[in-house]
């Protein structure tokens, strides 16, 4: 059977990461994904680019779908759009509030065209309150969310954002994917269509989760005083270094650590997981260690307790030096506790784990030839997924048009007039 979207219909007016990440996953899923690119493409083709018109953070969040290049500011775009929207199902845009009305791909006018369309918008901060205005990264969102504080990483006196990949945006990409598909369903119970909004900031805060969560008994008298030092040392003009040293200090772990973290071995690094006690304890007799926060009436604040902290931790990075990863990893899963070893991405490629449940896909691009990338976040036993590579920028322009009824000849004086590539 073909995947479980097949037959819904996508138009996809997005750029950059997380519009583009959703049309992938519904592409993914067997939807038809038109991706309206305006005629020197999508910004992203343009980052990091290996051709004029190709770049690896292009192909990674467009496999699957059409290419149509089209100028929205002009009338003969809109044109085109009043005959495609009527046979969608589904709209993406991620732009700022403003944009969307200036190109005509606004909710309210697209709606008039097609009442059962499910119109997902993803903004920055939303279309209310006092940011809803501003542009938004992901760096941008990291640091306004609190996230980017919270990762308490300073290099060279720089507040450091976390930068290994995409989050927020990655986040925000699979809401929306997410909500498409709410909304679809409720679709096929009502027959209606109605607007999805997500925006940055939330899922920001959605992805910080435990953090963000406040019982009043409890977090309000010391929020109350974190808040109050952090706007007095703001007011004093002190640099953002201090005031970090303050929040550290109120969100400090207690010393002794050692059942959730990374440790050095003999020839490597492995990270282990220990989430409860009955791991924790498994985990100190595996060493030959013991914890006193397990003693009755165990404060972690005293002296003692402190000390006692950092010398098991000292003893446990010890006992790792002294052996392989290798070595470890086969004690640790003897002894059921969770553990790995630490790899970088390019190791990922070969992975045997990965090519076991065929987490990779090899796609053949119209101009470059293979390209392996990650593959499907999700597999179905009875609609298995097919997928194929982005589209070269304007690579179905003529097919789309024509199956909307314009003449060949009139699409090349489009093309003439740069209307589309």
């Amino acid at each position: 059977m073909p995947g479980p979207l097949q037959g819904v219909k996508v138009v996809e007016f997005t750029e950059i990461i997380a519009g583009p990440l959703a049309g992938m996953l519904l592409a993914d899923m067997g939807a038809e994904v038109i991706k309206v690119e305006p005629p020197w493409g999508d910004p992203w083709r343009h980052t990091q680019p290996f051709t004029a018109t190709e770049s690896r953070p292009f192909l990674a969040y467009n496999r699957g779908k059409r290419s149509l290049t089209l100028d929205l500011t002009t009338p003969e775009a809109q044109d085109v759009l009043h005959r495609l929207i009527p046979q969608a199902d589904v709209v993406l845009v991620n732009h700022r509030p403003d944009v969307a009305a200036k190109l005509g791909v606004d909710y309210d006018t697209l709606y008039g065209l097609n009442p059962r369309i499910v119109y997902c918008e993803n903004t920055s901060f939303g279309r209310q309150g006092p940011d809803a205005h501003r542009p938004g990264y992901d760096l941008i969102v990291q640091a306004m969310s609190g996230m980017m504080a919270a990762e308490e990483k300073f290099q060279d006196g720089v507040l450091q954002h976390v930068w290994s990949t995409p989050l927020i945006d990655t986040a925000a990409g699979i809401g929306m994917a997410w909500g498409v598909c709410g909304a679809l369903y409720i679709r096929e119970r009502t027959g209606r269509g109605q607007k999805v909004e997500t925006t940055l900031l939330g899922m920001a805060l959605a992805l910080l989760g435990m953090r963000l969560v406040q019982v009043d008994s409890l977090d309000r008298e010391a929020s109350a005083g974190i808040l109050e030092s952090l706007q007095a040392m703001r007011e004093g003009g002190l640099p953002f270094s201090q005031l970090l040293e303050v929040y550290q200090a109120e969100h400090a772990p207690s010393p002794g650590g050692i059942y959730y973290r990374t440790f050095q071995t003999r020839d490597g690094t492995i990270a282990v997981g220990c989430l409860n006690n009955r791991l924790r304890l498994r985990l100190l007799d595996t060493l030959g260690l013991t914890d006193i926060r397990f003693e009755p009436g165990y404060d972690p604040s005293t002296p003692e307790a402190v000390e006692f902290g950092h010398d098991l931790t000292r003893r446990a990075e010890a006992l790792f030096l002294s052996r392989t990863t290798q070595e470890w990893l086969d004690i640790l899963e003897g002894r059921g506790i969770p553990g790995g070893p630490v790899r970088f991405v390019e190791e990922m490629f070969e992975d045997p784990q990965v090519q076991a449940n065929e987490l990779m896909a090899d796609l053949d691009h119209a101009e470059v030839g293979k390209v392996r990338m990650v593959g499907p976040m999700a597999n179905f036993s009875e609609t298995p997924l097919e997928m194929s590579p982005s589209p070269a920028l304007g690579q179905h322009t003529d097919a789309v048009l024509e199956e909307l009824g314009y003449p060949a000849d009139e699409i090349r004086r489009w093309r003439e007039r740069g209307v589309v590539r």
